[in-house]
């Protein structure tokens, strides 16, 4: 017999008892009890209602809400159950419509409703002049896309587009023809067609991925598709589009099936038999959206819905040149552009130190500068150059006569930059010397005003630092703040240690301030350097062209597709809807520059990243300066917040900081992975400062070889003081057992450079 406790016990009928079912209606001890807790509940003019916490999962937020019984009950008591419901509904409408009225009547012109609450517009250009900066980018071909146009923007027909291919002639024309619109929100292709490139190694060269195609373009548009986090995609899966595409897998890939839509790399070619069937423009009824009458003259206001900056008038027509030429690589007469210099910037200030070392070398190993052809070999290429700006002083100092070759001593003397001046390099890398002065004097949108922003030309999210006039006289800086810490952050990470003490016992850390020459610690942090930097990545793009980087960057693949692609770009900030522009790419002299330079003149110099996201947003502009997925320049930023670590990408990183101190129970993956391993698709990794934190701590100096032995045995008595560098001896047992990702990097190009073994694309350095 089986046991008892399978079977349920039976009841004198034979049939199995069930068990009572506990029921869920409430109980009271008397009918007295139950009115009176329900007579309590309906007569609370509000009722607590809880609602969950976004990434908290173990609290939750209580709000009070109006009692919609309450109302309900006294408006059927006094007026009945048929009319009280309708005189609710009235009175409701009615209050409406007074509001509407009262706004109406008494608003300023310039108040509009906007989604933009609490936040105060920064928008000094009205409508005609949005859309002549629309026009210009689209017909200087930088808006390859096929992105929407806001229709605040208000374009009458849609332009021609010189960067995008026209559409097919169908081969029975259709009679259909989109209805007029109020606005028109796409453009019109009328440039070169687009081939789609199948980018893998040929045998027998499949060790090493090819380089990419001369005169290749990045599709941006194919680029979001795969990896925008608002559309919820994940950066792992992101890496792998952008690593399959580039033929980064060197004929190991395991993905089987057509890869047509992850192709996102093409080549531009000459129209054939291509046309736009709408070869008339598309007349639009009604270009604007029909505005309201102002109540002083009764005129129609062109800039109506545009919510213009308080306090400040509508600027003059802005001054623009005549728009660009978009012209193919292939029918170029020469591989490079002058129009689109490669031009890579970077700024720095203070000493030479490990951090731009490393910059430079992840560059002469990622990018095409011919580093593998001998003396007198052509390069059909156009060879990107690195401009180092060195900025020799503090932040707020004004260089000296002789600044220029006082810098130039001081790179022959320092270990870490000494190697970047061989004849080998000079035509890939070179030195700047950056003045603040000369640099503004040089933007013809600055020049004659901005000198009257000088006390508080360090500006950063509203954190100003006043610099004085004559500072060898008064070393102190007066800092205000008019936001809250969470916008004021720099570009790249904050520093709470320079916020100001509210007992004035900080005088000294502020004299530190106006003298600091780069962050030796994350208490001594340099905000001036970082706030200059902020506004110098714009100067620097709308004067010479090219891409600017943060010093706290390494490459990781070479950039010749996104060079391709002629829009301006910066990147997500994280999980925010604004911009990072630790990777900023400006064209030269361009509208968007001119709109940019006077916004921000008429809102304090201010070019903080944050600042400029609500420059764009406010004029409609977001999509002339695209904000690419971070996993492009920041693969683990999302990761640090939090943010998909259910499918992280690889590494894994939970914090920046593991990238310098790997955790024990991933430490095996940087030797066993190497440079190949590290987010593998990605163009840079952005490491967010940590300047003090030394890539590789038990050999932290250059090690190049016998060429660089002087700057090396100089570096290695700094850093092993009580070790004579020419007696000192290499040995295994010396070295860290478990190696991190940023030693394995600094290892990896320092490798390169001693002609150890081949840059990731398979090409020895010929000396």
């Amino acid at each position: 017999m089986a046991s008892s406790n399978y079977f349920s016990p039976q009841r004198a009928n034979g049939f199995p008892d069930k068990s009572r079912a506990t029921s869920s209606l409430p109980t009271y001890s008397s009918a007295v009890t139950e009115k009176m807790h329900r007579h309590s509940r309906s007569m609370s003019w509000t009722i607590p209602v809880s609602v969950p916490i976004p990434g908290v999962r173990s609290r939750r937020l209580r709000l009070f809400m109006p009692n919609t019984n309450r109302i309900r009950q006294i408006n059927i008591s006094h007026f009945g159950r048929r009319r009280g419901p309708i005189l609710l509904c009235v009175v409701l409408i009615a209050s409406i419509v007074t509001v509407c009225s009262f706004a109406r009547r008494f608003g300023a012109e310039e108040k509009q409703w906007t989604p933009n609450f609490g936040e105060s517009s920064t928008l000094v250009f009205g409508r005609d002049d949005l859309q002549r900066i629309w026009k210009w980018e689209i017909d200087s071909g930088h808006y390859p896309s096929n992105a929407k146009i806001p229709e605040q923007v208000g374009l009458s027909s849609p332009p021609l587009n010189p960067a995008l291919p026209p559409r097919k002639v169908p081969t029975i024309p259709s009679r259909f023809r989109p209805p007029p619109g109020p606005v028109a929100t796409t453009t019109r292709g009328d440039g070169p067609r687009r081939v789609y490139l199948d980018v893998q190694s040929l045998p027998p060269n499949v060790a090493y991925p090819p380089r990419p195609v001369p005169g290749s373009v990045v599709d941006l548009d194919i680029i979001m598709d795969h990896c925008d986090f608002s559309q919820g995609k994940y950066v792992r899966d992101c890496l792998e589009v952008l690593r399959i595409g580039a033929g980064l897998d060197n004929r190991k890939r395991l993905r089987r099936g057509e890869m047509d839509e992850w192709k996102y790399i093409y080549m531009e070619q000459e129209k054939e038999n291509f046309t736009d069937p709408f070869t008339d423009p598309i007349l639009i009824a009604n270009p604007i959206v029909p505005p309201r009458s102002l109540a002083s003259s009764g005129e129609a206001d062109p800039n109506a819905g545009l919510r213009k900056k308080a306090g400040v008038d509508w600027e003059t027509q802005l001054p623009l040149r005549a728009p660009l030429q978009h012209t193919p690589y292939s029918s170029l007469p020469s591989p490079c552009d002058p129009e689109n210099p490669r031009l890579f910037h970077m700024f720095w200030t203070g000493p030479f130190t490990d951090k731009p070392y490393l910059a430079l070398l992840s560059f002469l190993f990622t990018q095409n500068v011919g580093l593998h052809l001998k003396d007198g070999d052509t390069l059909n290429v156009c060879r990107p150059e690195f401009w180092m700006w060195i900025n020799p002083g503090p932040a707020a100092s004004v260089p000296n006569p002789s600044a220029l070759s006082d810098m130039y001593e001081g790179l022959k003397t320092n270990p870490w930059a000494a190697p970047f001046l061989h004849h080998r390099f000079k035509d890939v890398i070179k030195f700047k010397l950056w003045n603040t002065t000369d640099q503004l004097d040089g933007i013809p949108e600055l020049k004659d005003e901005w000198r009257e922003l000088r006390e508080t030309l360090f500006n950063s999210g509203g954190h100003i630092v006043s610099v004085p006039a004559e500072k060898s006289e008064s070393k102190s800086a007066e800092v205000t703040s008019t936001v809250t810490p969470e916008d004021s952050t720099n570009s790249t990470d904050a520093d709470p240690s320079t916020k100001p003490s509210s007992t004035g016992d900080n005088k000294s850390d502020e004299d530190d301030m106006l003298n600091r020459t780069g962050s030796k610690s994350s208490s001594s942090y340099d905000r001036l350097s970082v706030i200059l930097s902020d506004m110098a990545r714009f100067v620097l793009c709308h004067r010479f062209g090219g891409i600017y980087l943060d010093a706290d960057t390494i490459f990781l693949r070479d950039w010749e597709e996104l060079w391709g692609w002629k829009g301006a770009f910066a990147y997500r900030w994280s999980r925010l809807e604004k911009y990072n522009t630790a990777v900023l790419r400006m064209n030269k002299n361009s509208a968007l520059g001119s709109f940019l330079f006077r916004t921000a003149l008429k809102n304090g110099l201010d070019f903080h990243p944050m600042t400029v996201s609500r420059y764009t947003k406010d004029a409609y502009l977001e999509g002339l300066l695209l904000r690419l997925p971070d996993a492009l320049f920041d693969s683990a930023w999302l990761n640090t917040e939090y943010y998909q670590r259910e499918r992280p990408p690889q590494p894994y990183f939970q914090e920046f900081s593991d990238f310098f101190d790997t955790p024990a129970q991933a430490s095996a993956a940087p030797q066993a992975l190497g440079f190949e391993g590290f987010f593998q698709g990605a163009f840079s990794y952005h490491f967010h400062n940590f300047w003090w934190k030394p890539f590789d701590p038990s050999r932290n100096w250059p090690d190049l070889g016998p060429r660089f032995l002087a700057g090396e045995r100089a570096a290695r008595a700094a850093a092993e003081p009580d070790i004579d560098p020419e007696d000192a001896t290499d040995r295994v047992a010396d070295d860290k057992r478990d190696l991190d990702w940023a030693t394995v990097l600094k290892r990896t190009f320092e490798s390169y450079i001693r002609g150890e073994r081949p840059n990731m694309y398979g090409e020895w350095l010929q000396w």
